[in-house]
């Protein structure tokens, strides 16, 4: 069975990705002191690590032992799994077609001057790269 999409996630469960994400690999406690940090509502040590293990339970996870401590970190890159993602979302609402996607954002989203002169310099590098190829 494919692991699910992070938009399937709870939010608990997206922000401890989101701190391993940021802190590379961290114990149970080392999440619930972010955790703490962040979040108005006071969450228990044991609620934390039964997050961490469902979250490894279900491909998103991997630990290592540390004296008497497992040190946890995601499987894959934020990056990664953004590539993923949208990957899927595309295939859904586009039929997998990044043109469409592309005209779609365009056609509704209102860029600002400064975002398109960067896409514009996204576009140009890559032509580059591909006159190279």
């Amino acid at each position: 069975m494919a692991r699910k999409s992070i938009q399937d996630l709870g939010q608990l469960q997206k922000t401890v990705m989101e701190i391993l994400w940021n802190l590379g690999e961290a114990t149970a406690q080392q999440v619930l002191e972010v955790l703490q940090r962040s979040h108005a509502k006071k969450l228990a040590y044991t609620t934390v690590l039964s997050v961490l293990q469902k979250l490894e339970k279900n491909g998103w996870l991997k630990h290592r032992l540390e004296g008497r401590s497992y040190l946890y970190r995601a499987v894959q890159s934020r990056s990664d799994e953004g590539r993923r993602s949208l990957k899927s979302f595309m295939e859904r609402v586009f039929g997998g077609d990044p043109l469409l996607l592309f005209q779609h954002l365009v056609q509704h989203r209102r860029f600002t001057r400064a975002e398109l002169d960067e896409l514009q310099q996204m576009i140009r590098k890559r032509r580059k790269e591909l006159d190279h190829e």
